[in-house]
């Protein structure tokens, strides 16, 4: 498994290939499309992430010392943005992505190019997957 490092200058390689930011939205919405779906059972109030505006399920699971999310949103550009979160950190160990520099959003200009409160959900879904991590972290300890 590439360590987030290296997914996150991966994403920002892919994103730097649009020339503007219709193309990056497109792209955005073909990660969305392709997210490992989330199982309908925490499609629930529980698995929800507070703050976005949209509706955005996640869940996690260890496996192998590693975190394993799965995600889902009602909305397809905040299913892109969960899909470009997921793809940084499922997969890695909690420490890994408790540690986890997010500067790679900064660099692919994402949170200049959302609305203040998909910016807000952005930084929601961020904290949501590092207090997973947390929890997992936790029970390793």
């Amino acid at each position: 498994m590439a360590a987030i490092q290296e997914i996150q200058e991966e994403i920002i390689d892919e994103f730097s290939m649009f020339d503007d930011w219709m193309q990056r939205y497109e792209y955005m919405i073909d990660l969305g499309k392709s997210l490992p779906l989330i199982d309908e059972q925490y499609k629930t109030d529980d698995y929800i992430i507070k703050g976005c505006q949209s509706k955005v399920w996640v869940h996690a699971d260890m496996k192998d010392g590693a975190i394993e999310f799965t995600a889902d949103s009602d909305a397809i550009i905040t299913k892109g943005i969960i899909a470009i979160l997921i793809r940084a950190f499922s997969g890695q160990a909690p420490q890994d992505i408790i540690d986890a520099d997010t500067a790679f959003i900064d660099e692919i200009g994402l949170k200049e190019h959302l609305s203040p409160t998909r910016a807000n959900g952005l930084v929601s879904m961020i904290k949501q997957l590092k207090l997973y991590a947390i929890a997992y972290q936790t029970q390793l300890n």
